[in-house]
């Protein structure tokens, strides 16, 4: 299982949110690249990065902060974010992100995913974010009638590198990743999928691996920096998972 670190942007600091809301931001590193450093040195073969505003914005806005990140670590990043054209995929791809992640995108514009997946293999991941079930869109602040099954299913044979599915009511809560709903979409569907929002602990991950469900990854984010999970500790645990 890969653990990716999470850095959430908001005005180009590393912030993390309550339930995808903007008004319960807390900030805890005003120098992202130094937090990105920080993480590869920890031994993270992943970094996760979303530009929060972007998300609102339908638009790159801590675009100098995603670049400076980028220039200031070896290991791959997958970035998400108010990516929602071929034109802002294709510019984050050439600028050294490994991969990109559209969630509103995929959506209103589906074609735009399976075309952007086509020609770039491996390289476009599908984030589903989803309240009560239901597939929430820009920035998490509108709800659509759409499952997040359902979505993922869309994707299928399309190329998509991965399915990231949060579970916002729990996201930054630390109050536990959502298992079974994370377990019941990676045996829906044949893409892999990762694991994001209230993982809180070394159980999660455990909890995780130990599902009846190919779960590739789960991204951690307050708990690393509340000091929740021990990185050294995560990583083991992960590479005892695969090891089994």
């Amino acid at each position: 299982m890969i653990l990716f670190p999470a850095i959430d942007l908001k005005d180009g600091r590393c912030v993390r949110l309550r339930q995808g809301d903007m008004g319960q931001a807390t900030a805890f590193n005003n120098d992202p690249a130094a937090q990105a450093r920080s993480f590869e040195a920890m031994g993270f073969s992943w970094l996760h990065v979303v530009d929060l505003n972007g998300a609102f914005a339908g638009r790159s806005v801590n675009a100098d902060a995603i670049r400076t990140i980028r220039a200031s670590i070896k290991i791959p990043m997958q970035l998400g974010g108010g990516i929602r054209d071929f034109a802002a995929i294709e510019n984050w791809l050439d600028a050294g992100v490994s991969r990109v992640i559209l969630g509103t995108a995929a959506v209103r514009d589906p074609d735009l995913v399976k075309e952007a997946a086509r020609k770039f293999p491996a390289r476009v991941a599908v984030g589903i974010d989803a309240r009560n079930g239901f597939v929430a869109v820009e920035g998490w602040a509108k709800e659509s009638t759409l499952s997040a099954t359902d979505l993922a299913k869309r994707f299928e044979d399309a190329g998509v590198a991965a399915i990231i599915f949060t579970d916002i009511a729990r996201d930054g809560m630390m109050g536990g990743v959502n298992v079974a709903a994370t377990a019941e979409l990676a045996l829906s569907v044949s893409i892999p999928v990762i694991a994001s929002g209230g993982v809180s602990g070394i159980g999660d991950i455990q909890a995780l691996m130990q599902s009846n469900a190919p779960i590739a990854g789960v991204v951690i984010g307050r708990a690393l920096y509340d000091g929740g999970i021990d990185p050294t500790a995560a990583l083991a645990a992960a590479r005892a998972g695969k090891a089994r």
